[in-house]
């Protein structure tokens, strides 16, 4: 099946059916609370920092608490609904390292086997080091691995996550587009020098894309093919994809076009626009409900409704720290206290980090302003969603904040 039919698929089945809820009182959860955590919300909607938000809170596998507040877009009237569509960017991640870790249980592939197994293009790979204001190359120390690729210790990096010699290459080149499909683009970056040699450090990148094209090479369908039969099919995520229908454009959720703080213009992908290059980092549009779906399967060990997506101890394996004390964390991506596993950022300390949770739990989000985590020792999870790049760091501790704070 074509990307465009597995879209077109999409677009005609029903919609995600809800997961079933129950009286916060009942799940451990404070009312009173978890209703200043909606005037703590509408007070920034307010204040004009988020057009509108979702928030799903989650326990003992039960929904507590849904809402949406605010508005769906800025430029319309529509009020942000249960059911908007949102880009769910980094969020894409961890679907699709299940994806990978799923044909790892088939046997297809090893986390250590290299990554030139499966792309040519990445053996023989070279670091860029600067030596007296010039870039320099050299042999990496060891190839790259696929347990590289999801703990982000490929080497790898994001042109936005610096401004060096190599952020500067990827800035320069064709690697942001849409209309080059996973093949070219892997090979693009493969072309890139490393920023470091491989298992040296975490630097947030483009891995989880050559994971989505690894996908691609082993099972011979496209990454949103595979994707929908091994994972949004059988989780009856009927609303998740790489674009959306036109008959859903009046769902919708889009951000300001210019950030409130800093008044820099905001331009996110059309979501009604199929594109060539189907992103395994962050191409992936989605509601609230089809993400608590994915978030429940997790929190139930890899399966829901009688599906299995994944083993239990190969979730509990993605879910631990995997890059541990000698792998240097550069950025801010991961606060203090925290690893990165197979997938997912990793809580490893319950203090140091400066918002709460638990040592276990795990969690992603994506750059637009969605958010979610699974919190194992309390039996909990939660999804938020808005279009707020700006306001992202800010939003995603101030909801970790209120919904601990109506934990019982």
């Amino acid at each position: 099946m074509t990307a465009q039919a597995v879209s077109q698929a999409a677009a005609m089945t029903p919609k995600t059916p809800p997961l079933p809820e129950a009286k916060p009182e009942t799940l451990g959860l404070s009312r009173p609370r978890l209703q200043a955590m909606s005037d703590a919300f509408k007070r920034e909607i307010d204040k004009g920092t988020v057009p509108g938000v979702t928030v799903l809170v989650a326990r003992r596998g039960q929904v507590g608490w849904f809402e949406a507040l605010g508005k769906q877009s800025p430029a319309g009237s529509a009020p942000m609904a249960r059911d908007s569509i949102f880009r769910i960017f980094s969020m894409t991640k961890p679907i699709v390292s299940v994806g990978i870790m799923a044909l790892v249980e088939d046997g297809h592939l090893l986390l250590s086997d290299a990554v030139a197994k499966f792309i040519p293009e990445f053996a023989n790979q070279k670091v860029g080091v600067v030596s007296a204001g010039k870039l320099e190359l050299v042999p990496a120390k060891r190839a790259m691995t696929v347990q590289d690729l999801l703990r982000h210790t490929s080497g790898l990096t994001y042109e936005h996550q610096g401004d060096g010699p190599v952020h500067k290459i990827y800035q320069d080149s064709r690697v942001r587009s849409r209309r080059i499909t996973n093949a070219e683009h892997a090979a693009l970056v493969a072309s890139f020098p490393l920023v470091c040699h491989p298992g040296a450090e975490f630097n947030y990148s483009r891995s989880t894309d050559i994971l989505g094209r690894i996908i691609e090479v082993i099972s011979g369908k496209s990454l949103g093919a595979f994707l929908t039969e091994r994972i949004l099919a059988p989780l009856q995520m009927s609303e998740t994809g790489f674009s959306t229908s036109e008959a859903n454009a009046g769902r919708l959720a889009e951000p300001f076009t210019a950030d409130p703080r800093t008044g820099d213009k905001v331009a996110l992908f059309n979501m009604l626009e199929q594109p060539v290059m189907e992103s395994g980092g962050g191409g992936l549009v989605s509601t609230t409900m089809d993400y608590a779906r994915f978030a429940l399967m997790l929190r139930n060990g890899g399966t829901l409704d009688g599906n299995r997506i994944i083993g239990r101890k190969t979730l509990e394996l993605m879910a631990s720290d995997h890059l541990g004390p000698g792998v240097v964390t550069n950025g801010t991506l991961l606060a203090p206290g925290h690893g990165f596993g197979l997938g997912f950022a990793v809580r490893r300390d319950a203090g140091i980090a400066p918002f709460p949770g638990s040592v276990g739990q795990y969690f992603w989000s994506g750059i637009a302003g969605t958010f979610f985590w699974i919190d194992p020792k309390e039996d909990l999870f939660a999804v938020f969603m808005s279009q707020g790049p700006g306001q992202r760091d800010f939003t995603r501790t101030l909801v970790r904040d209120l919904v601990y704070a109506a934990v019982d």
